[in-house]
């Protein structure tokens, strides 16, 4: 009766069978969330780390990789793939648009594993010409994925970041993000890219992002993923912002609240793979938003669930997540 009255427990949805169990030793009730919380990704991940590419193509029957940036993401993540998914490349025939996908997915990663977070400034000579070859590496499979497989979104996704990587300017990039917007007008992680791509490190304009964040939400349908490029685009104003307070208003507080029940709150919502990071993001932006509302219920149900992403922007992630979540 209590969960009715105040959205709980009604709303919970059932056990999914391919979810990974929480480990029952965590550190301050937190665990690191692994292989996106299901068991068929981490399948999958175990063959790619094996180099073993006929069981990393077994274990993608369940996901259409060309429009699941999440499970791609886990790939592109995992060091190593890019010792063995050359030789995929050249030698099927048949698959050879996955392997493409994957491998120039990986170089963008490890491009920027090259160049690292730091300053342009104080990136090195050495460290920028090892950054622009893999981008390039990355470019030519990704552009040669998207010309085999036409219908896919994913190879535009990540050619934004390249793109912005490599510096080719706004006609280029914005002809890659309206590409892949064709292909998938609501799709959630180019969305997440341009926001990052419009913050004013990367020479767009304060408020642009925001702005863009809050256009496109005007056209997410209830219970849909897209709401979290409201929470993205405050936290990286936080990330540009001098003042550590700087979300923390009655006016900030609403719009995340509004778009929390619109979104990950929502009883339509999905609760896929890797739904942990869309509940991250609303955590470290209503954390940082000093929000109270809806703040607990989005800790609640992780219940300890804990994510890189987007909390590396802070100096001790973990720790933030586990402050924020005391607060909650």
């Amino acid at each position: 009766m209590f969960g009715r009255l105040f959205g709980r427990d009604a709303e919970r949805p059932g056990a999914d069978p391919h979810a990974l169990p929480a480990p029952r030793k965590r550190k301050n009730g937190i665990y690191p969330l692994r292989a996106l919380g299901d068991a068929r990704v981490l399948a999958l991940l175990e063959a790619a780390e094996a180099g073993d590419w006929a069981s990393v193509k077994e274990a993608l029957a369940p996901f259409d990789l060309g429009r699941d940036d999440q499970v791609l993401g886990e790939l592109a993540d995992l060091d190593g793939v890019q010792e063995w998914i050359g030789r995929a490349v050249e030698e099927d025939k048949e698959q050879r648009a996955t392997a493409l996908l994957i491998s120039g997915a990986r170089h963008v990663v490890w491009g920027w594993e090259a160049r690292t977070a730091a300053r342009a400034v104080d990136v090195t000579q050495e460290q920028w010409r090892v950054f622009h070859e893999r981008l390039q590496v990355a470019e030519e499979q990704l552009l040669e994925a998207a010309e085999l497989r036409p219908e896919w979104v994913t190879p535009w996704r990540r050619l934004l970041t390249s793109g912005r990587g490599m510096s080719l300017g706004d006609a280029v990039n914005e002809a890659r993000l309206d590409a892949a917007l064709r292909r998938e007008p609501l799709d959630p992680e180019t969305h997440l890219e341009w926001v990052s791509h419009l913050q004013p490190r990367w020479n767009g304009e304060p408020g642009q992002a925001l702005a863009f964040a809050r256009d496109a939400f005007t056209r997410a349908p209830e219970g849909h993923r897209l709401g979290c490029v409201i929470a993205m685009a405050h936290i990286e104003d936080w990330v540009e912002s001098e003042q550590a307070d700087c979300l923390a208003t009655p006016a900030i507080q609403a719009e995340l609240r509004a778009a929390a029940e619109h979104s990950i709150l929502h009883p339509a919502y999905e609760r896929r793979p890797g739904w942990q990071q869309d509940f991250n993001t609303f955590a470290m932006a209503l954390g940082l938003a000093s929000e109270s509302v809806v703040a607990p219920r989005v800790f609640r149900e992780l219940d300890g669930a804990f994510t890189s992403w987007p909390w590396l922007y802070m100096a001790q992630p973990e720790r933030s997540y586990a402050r924020f979540r005391g607060r909650a």
